[in-house]
């Protein structure tokens, strides 16, 4: 029963096989036909794509190259003006200083002149006030006829020396002048003479007036010119030094401009480089890729003309015709020659159908051995040399895959590492550099005070100079107009003495009376009648000049008191100024030197930034490299490592059922599809 049922299933499956033989070969060359046209369609999408890619990346780089080129043109002539204009700046700066020292100079010198020129006018209004005033005392005299009396007045002494020493009067005049102050004529021919006298002397007054309103007119052009003077020197200095400032602010933006363009022009150059080879290998690339898009379309054609070629030879009628011709003629013999063959083979085909159901399994793979074990003319030799072909080669690719995983596991870690590195690296740098625009601010800023300061300071200084001059000038103008007046007071009290209190009364020096003594001494009075002294009144007026002489003594010794302390804070404020400046300038030099010192290291920290950056974006790209070769791999190991030992095995099953194993189930089959019929 077993064997004739055998017989009878193997012969049934011998007319089902030989009913359309063909129609699998067409059905497979279909499909294939499909998939190639699958294959083209979706390659056709992903082209586009890249073309789309090449297109927007290659108009987005030579825009890129573009702006760089610009600014690589650009930039230099753009830092060679801001060089010039730093060099003009500075040069503008030491002018300004130079004119400002030049007016605080002349400001200094004519201040100078003008003191003398002040001190030269006291003298001379003074000897010409006095001289006056002993000339209208004479004339008036001279009209009373008391030439007499006069002659014995401290005024005539005063007339007598400036008679002597006046370059004006003719030497005439001076003889009866001199003649006359000192008493040689007799009392009948001094009234003779006194209207001689009396008109030499008005001429004098007139002339000594003029003269005196001469040197007043001139004491006040002086005073005004002056003072135009020194309003226009302060404005200028004030204008220098506001230009001053201005300029040394412009000095510092100009610098941190240059430092921004020369940054600005490395990186575009850096940039341009980097784009145009960029753009050299996209173009290249994409050239390359659209060859070899052309070359598989036109591959691709040409299987497809094949396919259609093949299919419609085979499906020709005359082809079928031929194929049913060229089958054997003896039926029975070809069914007890392939009846066991063909049990085996659909067993064997039955093992790798169920494996091919798996969806992670290579069809492609099973594919093949079943076209190999379903064809008629392929012996077992051939199908089990291919299924351990199979075998060896899935091996090997396990190996691969298995060699791969560990490679990617490695690289994945290794850059893990070397981006957290680069990370924190980054994160250093970034830190670093705004540490160092901070401190570049804070120093600038501090550098600004100090300059500001050190202006402000020279300022105070310039006006405290001023100030105790002015206050020196007012302290000696002080003391010699009171000691002049204490001078004259005392001199009246001496006076008042000899008369009222001669015991008190002081001649003057030995001197002054060999100078007085080489005249004969004017005669006395004549006497008109009894006189009695004003003693009481006389000690009243010398009480009175007691007072004014104290009170001139207690203000100049206050005077004194004042202007040693003023001095003394003076020179100590100007120490304390010139340590202050020193410090200060040290230091502006010193933040000025750290300033440059942080500018250099952060255009380093900034190239080293630059260049960090640039590593990461390899390390990513490295990372998003080893993604595309390696995340399928890694997601879909276990399953293809599962798939590949499930082939295997399905592989080996089916190369046992070839050797003859299960026949059992074989015949078990056999009698079902018996049944079944």
């Amino acid at each position: 029963m077993g064997y004739m049922s055998l017989v009878l299933m193997a012969t049934a499956s011998a007319h089902k096989h030989r009913a359309n033989p063909i129609r699998k070969v067409v059905t497979m060359l279909q499909k294939m036909q499909e998939k190639v046209e699958a294959e083209g369609e979706k390659g056709q999408e992903m082209f586009e794509k890249f073309m789309c890619y090449c297109k927007t990346g290659v108009a987005d780089l030579e825009k890129s190259i573009a702006e760089a080129e610009e600014m690589v043109t650009e930039l230099p002539g753009k830092i060679e003006e801001g060089k010039a204009e730093l060099t003009q700046t500075k040069a503008d700066i030491q002018r300004a200083k130079e004119d400002r020292a030049a007016a605080k100079a002349a400001m200094s010198e004519a201040t100078g002149i003008r003191e003398k020129e002040a001190a030269t006018f006291a003298t001379s209004s003074g000897d010409f006030t006095t001289n006056l005033a002993a000339m209208k005392k004479a004339i008036a005299a001279l009209e009373a006829g008391l030439g007499g009396s006069f002659l014995q007045t401290e005024s005539a002494s005063v007339l007598m020396g400036f008679v002597q020493n006046d370059a004006h009067i003719t030497d005439i005049d001076r003889d009866d002048l001199t003649a006359f102050l000192a008493g040689g004529a007799s009392h009948g021919e001094q009234m003779q003479g006194a209207d001689m006298i009396v008109g030499i002397l008005k001429q004098m007054q007139d002339t000594m007036t003029a003269d005196l309103a001469d040197v007043t007119k001139a004491e006040k052009t002086a005073i005004a010119e002056y003072e135009t003077l020194m309003t226009a020197q302060t404005h200028r200095v004030d204008a220098l030094t506001k230009e001053i400032e201005e300029k040394t602010e412009r000095i510092g933006k100009l610098g941190e401009q240059l430092v921004g363009m020369k940054e600005d022009l490395s990186d575009a150059e850096e940039s341009l480089d980097k784009d145009k080879k960029f753009l050299k290998d996209l173009q290249a690339g994409c050239e390359t890729k659209e060859k070899e898009w052309a070359q598989i379309c036109k591959t691709r054609q040409e299987e497809l003309l094949a396919l259609a070629d093949t299919i419609k030879i085979l499906n020709d009628d005359d082809a079928l015709e031929m194929f049913k011709k060229t089958l054997p003629a003896n039926e029975e013999s070809f069914i007890q020659l392939q009846v066991s063959q063909q049990q085996l083979r659909s067993q064997a085909a039955a093992v790798l159908q169920a494996a091919r159901r798996n969806k992670n399994a290579n069809r492609q793979r099973l594919d093949m051995v079943l076209m190999a074990i379903q064809g008629k003319k392929v012996g077992f030799d051939k199908v089990l040399k291919l299924i351990d072909n199979m075998v060896a080669l899935m091996g090997r690719e396990q190996d691969d895959d298995d060699k791969k995983k560990e490679y990617c596991e490695d690289a994945f870690d290794k850059n893990e590492d070397k981006m957290k590195e680069l990370v924190r690296a980054d994160g250093k740098h970034e830190k670093a550099i705004a540490e160092a625009k901070e401190f570049i601010k804070d120093a600038a800023e501090e550098i600004k005070a100090l300059t500001d300061g050190i202006a402000a300071l020279d300022k105070s200084v310039a006006e405290a100079t001023e100030n105790r001059k002015e206050e020196n000038s007012d302290y000696k103008t002080l003391m010699a107009n009171n000691g002049a007046a204490k001078e004259i007071m005392l001199f009246a009290k001496n006076r008042l003495n000899k008369f009222y209190n001669p015991k008190l009364y002081k001649p003057p020096a030995k001197e002054e009376l060999v100078q007085v003594s080489s005249h004969d001494a004017p005669p006395p009075p004549p006497e008109t009648q009894d006189y009695k002294k004003q003693g009481e009144a006389g000690n009243g007026v010398i009480a009175m000049i007691d007072t004014l002489i104290k009170e001139l003594d207690t203000e100049m010794t206050e005077a004194e008191t004042e202007e040693r302390l003023a001095q003394e804070d003076y020179e100590e404020f100007m120490a304390d100024s010139k340590e202050k400046r020193a410090a200060d300038s040290k230091a502006v030099a010193d933040k000025a030197a750290s300033k440059g010192d942080t500018e250099d290291q952060l255009a380093k920290l900034q190239e080293s930034h630059k260049d960090i950056l640039i590593e990461i974006m390899a390390t990513d790209q490295v990372k998003t490299n080893l993604h595309g070769q390696c995340d399928f791999l890694l997601k879909y190991y276990d399953v293809r490592k599962e798939a590949r030992a499930s082939e295997v095995e399905s592989l080996k099953k089916a190369k046992d059922v070839l050797n003859g194993a299960d026949v059992s189930l074989v015949q078990m089959r056999t009698v079902r599809f018996l049944h079944r019929a």
